[in-house]
C-alpha cells in the first residue's frame, strides 16, 4: 500500500497567509494555507479548496510547510492533489482510504489496519 497520509505535509508550495481567505475565493498558481485549526486550503484550479484536517494535530504551518493531520478524516472528505494515490487507515482501523480524484474513497476492508511513517498495512 502507498505511504501514509496521517500527517500530510503539503509540500512544494508556498505557505500563504490565510488572512481573509476562504474556500471558494479565487487564487493564482498553487499553494496551501491553514484557514483554521481543523482546515487547510489548497489553491487548485484557480480557487481555494477546503481540506479537512480532523486528526488530533489539525492544520499547522511553519515557514515552509503546511501539515494536515488526516487521521480522523472519513470517506468522501476532500484530499490534496499532493496526496493522490496515497492511503491511510480509517479511525476505527477497519478499512483503508485512498485519495482519488480529490476525494478519500474506501479501497479495502480490513480486520486490522495499521500505519507507520512509510506504509499502510491492511490485515484481511
Amino acid at each position: 500500500m502507498n505511504r501514509s497520509l496521517f500527517l500530510l505535509p503539503l509540500l512544494g508550495s508556498l505557505v500563504l497567509s490565510a488572512c481573509g481567505v476562504k474556500a471558494g475565493d479565487k487564487c493564482e498558481g498553487g499553494g496551501y494555507t491553514c484557514s483554521s485549526e481543523t482546515e487547510a486550503l489548497e489553491c487548485r484550479d484557480r480557487e481555494w479548496r477546503a481540506l479537512p484536517c480532523k486528526g488530533p494535530t489539525g492544520c499547522t504551518e511553519d515557514d515552509q510547510t503546511v501539515s494536515c493531520d488526516l487521521r480522523g478524516n472519513v470517506e468522501g472528505d476532500a484530499c490534496a492533489a499532493s496526496a493522490e494515490g496515497r492511503g491511510l487507515c480509517t479511525a476505527d482501523g477497519k478499512a483503508v482510504l485512498e485519495c482519488r480524484m480529490g476525494k478519500l474513497v474506501q479501497v479495502k476492508a480490513c480486520s486490522t489496519c495499521t500505519m507507520d511513517s512509510a506504509r499502510v498495512t491492511c490485515q484481511p
